[in-house]
């Protein structure tokens, strides 16, 4: 089972965030910044229980904003190579985003 420090939490997963008095399920990885479409967040969610009701509601975070971990998301051998896959790819934007600097 994930902690905590460990970068990408399963889909599905209910976080607290910091100063937060909702809780969000998570529902995707590597989110722009809605505003600017230049910052990658690490996840996207959505309130829970609610779960997506529209656009305006959907919130982007990053892995350090979380506070406490409520429920785990079902992780399988799938979400794992999905993971490993994410943070490949990850690197290589950054590497490539580097290099343009």
């Amino acid at each position: 089972m994930n902690e905590i420090g460990e970068k990408y939490l399963s889909i599905g997963t209910i976080v607290l965030l910091k100063n937060a008095t909702k809780s969000v399920m998570i529902t995707g990885f590597a989110s722009m910044s809605p505003e600017t479409g230049e910052q990658i967040f690490d996840y996207s969610g959505c309130p829970y229980p609610e779960g997506f009701l529209n656009y305006n509601e959907v919130c982007v975070f990053n892995h350090d904003q979380i506070d406490k971990i409520i429920f785990q998301g079902y992780s399988d051998e799938q979400d794992e190579q999905f993971k490993k896959l994410l943070v490949e790819q990850l690197e290589l934007i950054a590497k490539e985003k580097e290099s343009k600097e």
